[in-house]
C-alpha cells in the first residue's frame, strides 16, 4: 500500500520524486547553514590576522552573494530532479540562467569596486576615495547590468543585433546629442586617474579660484573666497589652464622695501644681510637673495625673494608677516628708516 503511493504520479513525477526533490532541498540547506557558517568563522579569524582588507574582503562576499547563490542553486537542482513538459523545462533554464547572471554581475560589480578601493586607497584622501569609487561604481553597474540583460535576452532568442541596427539612426542622433555629456564623463575619468586635482585642493582658473568640494560625473562644484559656489562642467576645467596650489611645494615669495634717500652707503651695504639673516631665522622658510634694487621716486629700493616651505595660503601670510615684524624691529635698532611718499619742493629766488 505505503509503495503504491510512493508511486503515484501527478504533473508528470511521482511523490517519491518530489519526495527526493524534498530531501535534496532541506538537506542542500542544512548543509549550507553548516558548512558555511564554520567556513565564514574560519574566514572571519583570518581576515582579523591579515593586514590587508583582503581577508574582509573575501568573507563579506560570501555573505553577500555566496550564500544566497548557493541556497537559489540548491533550489534549482532539487526542482531540476523533476521531469517537466518542454515549457516548465525552458523556464527552469531560464530561470537558471538569470541567476547565474544575477550573481555573475554582482560579483564583478563587487570586484571593481574592490579594485578601484585599492587604487584610490593610495592616496589617502578618504574623501576623495569615497566620491570617486561612488561616481565609478554608478558607470559599472550601468555597463555591467546592461552588458548582462542582453546576454540574457540573446539566450531567450531575441535577435539583439538586429534590434540595435534597426536603432541606428536613432543611435546616431542620441550620441550627437549626447556629446557634451560623454565628453564631460570622460574628462571625469581623466580627473578621477589623473589626479590635476582632488576635493579639498585650492585652484585658480581664468578669473575664478577656489576650494573644490565636490565632483562629480558631469560637473564639479567650487566655492569660491567669497563664498559662492561654481559649477564647472568637467571639460571645461580639463580644457582649460588652472593653477593648483595645494600641489605646490613650496611658494616662492618676492616683495620690495623702500628706506629713505637719507640712509648712508655702509648702512645700505648692511641691509641685504639683516634680510638674510631674518628670513633664515624664520621657520620654514628658504632665503634665496636680497639686493639693492633701484632708486626709485621718493625711496632707495631693495628687492627680496624667498621660498615658504608648503602650499597654505594662510602659513605664508603667517611667515611674511613675522618676517615684517622682524626687519621692521632690525631697522630700528641700526637707525634705518622705512620710506614713505614724500615730496621735496626747490624754489629758486631769482634776483629781482
Amino acid at each position: 500500500m505505503y509503495s503504491e503511493v510512493l508511486k503515484y504520479v501527478f504533473w508528470g513525477n511521482s511523490i517519491l520524486d518530489y519526495m527526493m526533490a524534498g530531501i535534496i532541498l532541506v538537506g542542500g540547506f542544512i548543509l549550507i547553514k553548516i558548512g558555511l557558517c564554520y567556513f565564514i568563522k574560519r574566514l572571519k579569524n583570518f581576515a582579523g590576522k591579515t593586514p590587508s582588507k583582503i581577508g574582509e574582503f573575501f568573507s563579506s562576499g560570501v555573505e553577500k552573494i555566496g550564500i544566497p547563490f548557493l541556497y537559489l542553486l540548491i533550489v534549482y537542482l532539487s526542482v531540476k530532479t523533476l521531469t517537466f513538459g518542454p515549457d516548465m523545462e525552458r523556464g527552469l533554464n531560464y530561470f537558471g540562467l538569470a541567476i547565474a547572471l544575477i550573481f555573475s554581475a554582482r560579483l564583478v560589480i563587487i570586484l571593481i569596486g574592490y579594485g578601484l578601493k585599492m587604487y584610490f586607497s593610495k592616496s589617502g584622501d578618504d574623501t576623495t576615495l569615497e566620491r570617486s569609487i561612488k561616481g565609478l561604481l554608478i558607470i559599472t553597474k550601468i555597463l555591467v547590468w546592461t552588458g548582462a540583460i542582453v546576454f540574457f535576452l540573446d539566450n531567450l532568442g531575441i535577435k539583439i543585433t538586429a534590434v540595435i541596427a534597426g536603432l541606428g539612426i536613432g543611435g546616431i542622433a542620441i550620441a550627437l546629442a549626447g556629446q557634451a555629456i560623454l565628453k564631460d564623463l570622460f574628462s571625469y575619468f581623466s580627473i578621477i586617474f589623473d589626479h590635476p586635482f582632488k576635493v579639498g585642493d585650492f585652484i585658480i582658473i581664468d578669473d575664478y579660484l577656489g576650494t573644490i568640494e565636490y565632483i562629480g560625473i558631469k560637473t564639479t562644484r567650487i566655492r569660491s573666497l567669497g563664498g559662492e559656489m561654481l559649477i564647472f562642467s568637467n571639460s571645461d576645467l580639463t580644457d582649460s589652464r588652472l593653477r593648483n596650489y595645494k600641489l605646490m611645494e613650496k611658494r616662492r615669495v618676492a616683495f620690495r622695501l623702500g628706506v629713505v634717500y637719507q640712509t648712508s652707503l655702509e648702512k645700505l651695504k648692511e641691509i641685504p644681510k639683516i634680510i638674510e639673516n631674518t628670513i633664515k631665522n624664520v621657520k620654514d622658510t628658504v632665503f634665496d637673495r636680497a639686493h639693492f634694487f633701484s632708486y626709485g621716486d621718493f625711496s632707495l629700493i631693495f628687492e627680496v625673494v624667498y621660498y615658504v616651505v608648503g602650499p597654505e595660503y594662510n602659513k605664508y601670510m603667517d611667515i611674511q608677516q613675522e618676517i615684517n615684524f622682524c626687519l621692521k624691529e632690525e631697522f630700528g635698532k641700526k637707525g634705518i628708516e622705512f620710506a614713505y611718499p614724500t615730496q621735496t619742493l626747490y624754489i629758486n629766488k631769482s634776483a629781482s
